[in-house]
């Protein structure tokens, strides 16, 4: 697995995360980013082009993968505003609480083993005015489709590198310190276990 998970899986999560119908995606939310971001969950860095360099000042872009940073880097030379890469995962952001203005996570809350925590610390880094913008695949809505994705899922988390078919992304990223603004919701072009989008934007919980 170590083979697999080190020069087949970053290949296999690249090609699967720049799909034509994934990148549509991508470009309906990132242009939202302003000022301050952290994107967790960078990966190739595949949304760098999407951000709108007029609006944005600084991106941290965290992700676990070396492999998959390294492949980031070109892109972050291509863009005409600061790109800082961190090799960590989101249950442990090293941010200064109330310091950034835009998180951004996409296609990545279905890989992060204690996504409860990583919500929960980027509640901590987002300022109280800031902005979480998402997009993620998650539980389906119909029965059946439903019902293969939770049959399938513990197979499918041993070869996609953790990734959940079945996480129930609205209510995570509400458990997490989060109010909804706004909420999308539909099947994209691809395997239906695993192209039920939800993406929108949210803001903190004021306690």
């Amino acid at each position: 697995m170590r083979l697999y998970n080190k020069h087949i899986l970053p290949n296999l999560v690249h090609f699967a995360c720049s799909l034509k119908s994934v990148m549509r995606q991508r470009e309906k939310i990132v242009p939202l980013a302003r000022g301050r971001v952290l994107e967790v969950g960078l990966g190739t860095g595949l949304n760098l082009p999407f951000y709108d360099a007029s609006k944005v000042n600084k991106v941290w872009g965290l992700d676990p993968s070396s492999e998959m940073l390294d492949r980031a880097k070109e892109r972050a030379r291509a863009v005409n505003f600061e790109v800082e890469l961190i090799g960590l995962s989101g249950e442990d952001i090293p941010l200064e609480t109330s310091s950034v203005d835009t998180v951004v996570v996409t296609y990545t809350l279905c890989s992060i083993i204690d996504a409860d925590q990583a919500m929960k610390e980027m509640a901590r880094v987002l300022k109280p005015s800031g902005e979480l913008i998402f997009c993620e695949h998650g539980a389906a809505p119909d029965a059946g489709v439903r019902r293969l994705q939770d049959c399938i899922n513990p197979i499918w988390k041993r070869v996609g590198g953790g990734c959940h078919l079945n996480r129930d992304i609205p209510e995570l990223i509400e458990r997490g310190g989060f109010k909804l603004k706004s909420l999308n919701a539909m099947y994209i072009t691809g395997w239906r276990p695993a192209s039920f989008n939800y993406w929108g934007t949210a803001e903190l919980t004021i306690s």
